[in-house]
């Protein structure tokens, strides 16, 4: 599984890098986390995407294929209301950026933490004894490898 998320950011990397948007990578060991920042969350997002005029976006890049009988993703709730604190503590938007091999990351599905949490439909999982929100597909920014960021804020208020 880790293999698989690293996959899905070094892709989302060569994206960022493809159409020039800057970007820090941020790294997930314990000695670059702050211990004040852990009592609001413990996993931390993996880039910060900085946009020109507007500022920066967070984004947690998830290797992830959607729910195949409904076309749906799933999120852990514990992680997703995490990255909501983030959003509400110190006003820094969260993202998950999603895909996979099957689709051989050329498309990204984006969508804010906090649209997880007021969209998605609450589920516990009796196999992993945890809560998870599935969120429609329909619900995603669809975003490709040819596009840029430009796509992804010209969907945004269709989605938001």
């Amino acid at each position: 599984m880790k293999t698989q998320e690293n996959l899905a950011e070094k892709k989302f990397r060569e994206w960022l890098d493809t159409h020039q948007i800057p970007f820090w990578h941020i790294r997930q060991d314990m000695e670059s986390f702050s211990h004040a920042l852990q009592r609001y969350m413990t996993k931390r997002p993996d880039f910060m995407i900085l946009v020109p005029h507007v500022g920066f976006i967070l984004v947690d890049v998830k290797d992830k294929k959607p729910a195949k009988k409904y076309k749906q993703f799933q999120f852990n709730e514990e992680e997703t209301k995490q990255h909501c604190n983030l959003q509400n503590f110190f006003n820094l938007q969260v993202w998950y950026v999603l895909s996979n091999e099957d689709c051989h990351y050329d498309t990204w599905y984006w969508i804010p933490a906090s649209k997880v949490l007021e969209t998605g439909h609450l589920y516990h999982s009796k196999i992993k004894n945890e809560e998870y929100r599935s969120v429609s597909m329909k619900r995603l920014i669809q975003v490709s490898m040819s596009d840029n960021l430009g796509r992804l804020f010209s969907e945004m208020p269709k989605f938001l």
